[in-house]
């Protein structure tokens, strides 16, 4: 950055402006494939230095283009979504104080890390339930603008459907509260003579002037990261407008969040797993045909090369899963091994949770899957006891961190990692999608995820540092998206759409849908200040220019 912009920068931010090479690099990076240096960190202290900070950049903007800023919180997002070229705004040093609890509402920070906001909130007896599963590392700013979901959103759904209100700064360098408005709160500002004003006025019309047009274009998934949710802001039935609807999931291209309001739920008292090992994918549909009117509360799964690395390694697992000794845990994976030594791991390993406030419920809900499933799946079905249903999680929430731990000399790589189908496509759709994966054997990976909404996750272990390997990744994204979208789902249900997706948007949306997309981003960012290169305008060769090679 230029030295007087630097100067100016630093006399308006009451927090730290950071050009060191050490921070630099840090922020250069997150969970992603990319890498791009920014020219500063700002971590900011206060809202006034938000302000003040995108004041500077419109200011400027003109004589300096390449100004724009990028919020981000954890940098656990696998999509890019906290990359940025020019202005790194950094919560997690600042922005983290201890969430506040009012009712079932608590108020929290962008920097504040999930870990430290349930500490809070089971204090209570309460849970925000669309926590992923990267829980122990990512933060609420993440969780919000990435419309995050995880194990618990089968029943709870995601991060969209616990927006309270939304503290927000726009491009006007404002400060504004977002929260649902009646027809008469939505007129007033829309009557409004100034940005906000506009911003309500324009949003409106251009949804309601185009309404069938949105509507249509909504997936028909029950997940979905991808794309701006122009479809659940205007609801013309209950005529209420709600533009949390919109920055939930819109990855600071927006505007940037400084505080959420989210919705909580009780905690359950008790809860049952049921485990499945399924061999043979044609009886997939018809049990979970059998599993989801029973209401689970998670619906889970992952294949046999997720457990075959679980138990090759699982001596790793004995701290994490609190056993004394390696034998201990050796011991609780004896039948997986058995399974192993015949040659006769299941191709998915399912695990049902079924958690009520009543013992009695759960004791049924067990007996009648156990026999709604002895007619087709007889011998490989089991109730987790308690320290197998912690084994069963434990491999769950850490399937790729077991391969990445574990194979020298390549990166763990998503770049096709959050996919989407309705479950009744399943059956069909993953030995296809396992096809595709089978053209390239070079490319080694697990999947994982969310069987219960078709959601699942492959996040492979590629070696970057080959030019030959890195130029695989959009040939499989463009294999795997059509197939995809050839069964009506969604290519991004948690992760977002970053710089990886974005270039690949077009399959799932048609050219009037993104059309519609960039002029909210115009409505809401008509200088091009927030987050550039996400969401609109996807950048394909711009992006695998960046694709990280070091580690």
């Amino acid at each position: 950055m230029d030295q007087n912009l630097l100067t100016e920068l630093k006399e308006l931010i009451s927090g730290d402006v950071e050009t060191s090479e050490e921070v630099l690099s840090k922020y250069s990076h997150d969970a992603s494939i990319f890498e791009i240096r920014p020219q500063v960190v700002v971590f900011p202290k206060t809202d006034a230095d938000i302000q003040n900070l995108i004041k500077f950049v419109a200011k400027h903007k003109k004589e300096h283009p390449d100004l724009n800023i990028t919020a981000r919180a954890a940098s656990t997002c696998m999509s890019g979504g906290g990359l940025g070229t020019s202005i790194i705004v950094a919560f997690q040093k600042y922005f983290n104080h201890q969430p506040k609890i009012v009712g079932k509402i608590a108020s929290t920070q962008p920097g504040v890390f999930y870990r430290d906001f349930e500490k809070e909130t089971l204090k209570h007896d309460l849970i925000f339930p669309s926590f992923p599963s990267s829980r122990e590392i990512c933060a609420m700013g993440g969780i919000v603008n990435n419309n995050a979901g995880g194990e618990k959103s089968l029943e709870y759904g995601k991060t969209e459907d616990y927006i309270h209100s939304l503290q927000m700064i726009l491009a006007d360098g404002n400060e504004y509260e977002i929260k649902p408005l009646n027809k008469n709160q939505l007129e007033e500002k829309m009557a409004q003579d100034n940005f906000e004003g506009i911003v309500y006025k324009k949003t409106y019309e251009l949804i309601t002037n185009n309404l069938e047009l949105i509507t249509k274009a909504k997936p028909k998934v029950s997940k979905n990261s991808s794309g701006y949710f122009l479809w659940n802001v205007w609801d013309p039935e209950k005529k209420v407008f709600d533009l949390c609807k919109l920055f939930t999931g819109a990855q600071g291209t927006l505007g940037i969040m400084t505080e959420a309001k989210l919705k909580l739920v009780s905690t359950k008292k008790h809860r049952e797993m049921m485990i499945i090992f399924l061999h043979d994918f044609k009886h997939l549909a018809e049990i979970i045909n059998k599993v989801l009117p029973l209401e689970p509360e998670s619906f889970e799964a992952y294949d046999d090369k997720t457990l075959k690395l679980a138990l090759k390694f699982f001596p790793a697992f004995s701290k994490k899963l609190g056993t004394r000794s390696v034998l201990t845990t050796a011991l609780e994976f004896l039948p997986e091994m058995q399974m192993y030594k015949d040659h006769k791991l299941p191709k998915l390993v399912m695990q049902i949770d079924f958690a009520d406030d009543h013992l009695s419920v759960l004791k049924e809900k067990i007996n009648d899957l156990t026999e709604k499933l002895q007619s087709i799946h007889p011998n490989d079905v089991k109730v987790a006891i308690d320290t197998e249903e912690k084994k069963y999680w434990l491999i769950r929430r850490d399937s790729f961190g077991l391969l990445r731990k574990h194979v020298e000399n390549m990166y763990s790589s998503p770049f096709i990692d959050d996919i989407v189908v309705n479950p009744e496509h399943l059956p069909e759709f993953l030995p296809q999608f396992n096809q595709i994966l089978d053209k390239y054997p070079s490319v080694i990976g697990t999947f994982a995820g969310h069987v219960g909404n078709g959601n699942f996750h492959f996040i492979p272990l590629v070696d970057l540092k080959d030019p030959k390997e890195q130029k695989l990744i959009p040939q499989i994204c463009d294999e795997v998206f059509k197939l995809v979208i050839k069964y009506g789902g969604s290519t991004s249900g948690e992760h977002n759409d970053g710089w990886i997706r974005t270039p690949f948007m077009k399959y799932q949306f048609d050219e009037k849908i993104l059309k519609l997309f960039e002029e909210t981003k115009n409505i809401f960012d008509p200088d091009g200040i927030f987050n550039p290169h996400k969401k609109v305008n996807g950048d394909l060769d711009f992006a695998m220019k960046h694709v990280r090679t070091s580690w």
